[in-house]
């Protein structure tokens, strides 16, 4: 039988989701044969390479980092590295490349993003949420929806990694009792729009203020995320979204007007079924005492921490929900990028 030919991925920005979704194809290599074989980054090759091999958040990388040749080189592997700031700049269709996973989150615009295609690239996958849902020809969660793809699309986005946490969880809820109104608050761990200390650097004024030294409210989209995939519940949900200064792992605290009545116990136990059955891998469900630290690399899109799970009468709940923010989404992105793969190879 003949060799299947890798399909070759290219990663636009190499920050922090960049890095991670190269490590999350390293640690658990699929069948598929995924391979990034490029990467485009504005910082010079020694720094990728330094904070590639080492990680405040996930660790040492496990496996072999080095720099020759203009290349960033993975356990042998050569991956070409560009240095350009503008889509045009690197010249994609010569390197011949299947997918490009844009991980700067500068691009969301359809505009934007077509500029990726008339300079090459053949499909474009999103780190982040396009601007809106007109702007890209799907929005995908992994474990949701992934199975809507048929392999004509040429710009995906992953949502985002809040999207990827509570839309399973919504979607279990709403089919199984049947969600009337859900309000949801995040609390992010601090992220790179945000200084260490004062200054001047966002129009949100919040934003201007210390990540480290306050519980900091900021905007979020996460409502509109979540009725772009499941329609059923626009209009029903509001969001907030809060940092708090930790370096990882983020949580989300979901209160919800059901439609039939349930108890905690009732929901402890869909929610550990559907971790154990149908959501496996991507969901997980724990009752013991728990610290974020505890999840720190986990690649579970959510873990559903039972032991905070709470009912007002029998209509109202009360769910607290951890992940990785960083390493869980990548590993979605990773698997959106798998599953597309198998799509467009067998249309």
């Amino acid at each position: 039988m003949e060799a299947r030919r890798p399909f070759r991925l290219a990663i636009n920005g190499y920050g922090r989701i960049g890095r991670c979704f190269l490590r999350a194809l390293v640690e658990r290599p699929l069948d598929h044969r995924l391979q990034v074989v490029a990467i485009n980054e504005p910082a010079q090759l020694d720094s990728m390479a330094y904070l590639t091999r080492f990680d405040s958040t996930h660790g040492r990388f496990p496996g072999q980092v080095e720099v020759g040749d203009g290349c960033l080189r993975i356990n042998g592997q050569p991956l070409a590295v560009s240095h350009a700031s503008e889509p045009e700049g690197v010249a994609w269709q010569a390197a011949n490349i299947d997918l490009l996973v844009e991980c700067s989150g500068v691009y969301s615009r359809r505009s934007e993003l077509q500029r990726f295609l008339a300079a090459g690239c053949q499909r474009l996958l999103l780190s982040h949420p396009g601007h809106s849902g007109a702007d890209v020809d799907a929005t995908i969660v992994a474990g949701v929806n992934e199975k809507t793809l048929d392999g004509s699309e040429r710009l995906v986005s992953a949502a985002s990694c809040t999207t990827n946490a509570v839309t399973p969880v919504l979607a279990l809820l709403d089919r199984e009792i049947g969600v009337e109104q859900g309000f949801l608050t995040t609390l992010h761990s601090v992220m790179n729009d945000q200084p260490l200390i004062d200054g001047y650097h966002h129009h949100d004024l919040r934003r201007t203020r210390s990540a480290m030294q306050s519980i900091i409210p900021v905007s979020t989209g996460l409502a509109r995320g979540v009725e772009r995939l499941l329609p059923q519940l626009a209009g029903r949900l509001q969001a907030k979204a809060i940092r708090v200064p930790t370096l990882n792992v983020s949580a989300i605290d979901l209160t919800i007007a059901t439609r039939r009545p349930v108890s905690a116990d009732g929901l402890n136990a869909l929610l550990a079924e559907a971790a154990a059955g149908p959501l496996k891998n991507r969901l997980a469900y724990s009752a013991e005492a728990h610290a974020s630290i505890d999840f720190n690399h986990d690649p579970h899109s959510a873990i559903v921490d039972g032991s905070q799970t709470r009912t007002a009468g029998s209509h109202l709940v009360n769910l607290f929900v951890w992940f990785d923010n960083e390493w869980g989404f990548a590993n979605r992105l990773l698997e959106v990028a798998d599953y597309w793969s198998r799509r467009w190879s067998a249309a």
